[in-house]
């Protein structure tokens, strides 16, 4: 079993290559975890970012039991935020990998309860526009069979204010999900930015370009991964007809997830 915050010696998944990651924000630090890799952010005590491959293969293994055992991560050089800057304040502690997203391995899972894999939510989104991205995420992993997922909290824009017994941990105004799928031939891709707030709209209507999140958090998702005309091509322009969306999970968000 690996330390946690070490460089894993057999990842499942994703085996977080140098060249396979986002940039780097100033300040922040990379760690590597089994299955996935973050960029912590002392200043916000949360991940500017993490990224991780989301595969159908480990989509249909049969799913490890939840624990939900959040806690700090001893990998934080500086310190992680803990479970108690969250309590009592409202706010959902969100998982930025979601549990299920690695729920075939108990490790791998264990790891989304870190805290630096957690980022504070509110309920409503958390429970609702939130979770029917996730959900519909891991239907186009089944779909498409690999897709390179990026996700973390829009640090760039004034935080909502903060939260924290121990830190001050900040929260976001919003949340951003870029997804690459690695086996189609023109690498097609996606993006969403989201309000962290409860949301009535259908999701389609929060696609946007990859080119549109990088100038909004400043972060270069696909750095060294591709020829550059390819990567421009890929930034530039979306098409959300190749994405198919669910009616009946926005149908269930707006009557009983969002309640």
């Amino acid at each position: 079993m690996p330390t946690i915050g070490e460089e894993p010696d057999e990842p499942s998944a994703y085996v977080g290559e140098e060249h396979f990651l986002p940039s780097e924000i100033r300040g922040s630090e990379v760690y590597h975890y089994k299955d996935y890799t973050l960029s912590y952010n002392d200043d916000f005590e949360q991940a500017d970012w993490v990224a991780y491959v989301l595969t159908y293969d480990n989509l249909i293994k049969p799913w490890t039991e939840r624990e939900d055992n959040f806690r700090a991560d001893p990998a934080i050089r500086k310190g992680s935020a803990t479970p108690d800057d969250y309590r009592g304040s409202g706010y959902d502690r969100g998982h930025m990998v979601p549990a299920a997203d690695m729920a075939y391995d108990a490790v791998a899972m264990d790891e989304t309860f870190l805290m630096s894999n957690i980022s504070p939510q509110s309920r409503n989104f958390n429970q609702g526009i939130w979770r029917e991205l996730e959900e519909l995420t891991r239907d186009w992993a089944k779909k498409f069979k690999r897709l390179y997922i990026v996700t973390g909290p829009v640090l760039s824009k004034e935080p909502k204010g903060y939260i924290g017994k121990d830190n001050e941990v900040a929260i976001p105004a919003a949340y951003y999900k870029v997804i690459l799928d690695l086996d189609d031939p023109e690498q097609k891709g996606i993006a969403f930015v989201l309000d962290n707030e409860v949301n009535y709209e259908p999701l389609y209507k929060f696609a946007v370009s990859i080119d549109e999140v990088e100038a909004l958090t400043g972060i270069n998702f696909y750095e060294d991964f591709m020829p550059s005309e390819l990567e421009a091509e890929l930034e530039g322009n979306f098409n959300i007809d190749l994405w198919p969306f669910n009616k009946r999970k926005y149908d269930l968000r707006v009557e009983k997830w969002n309640q």
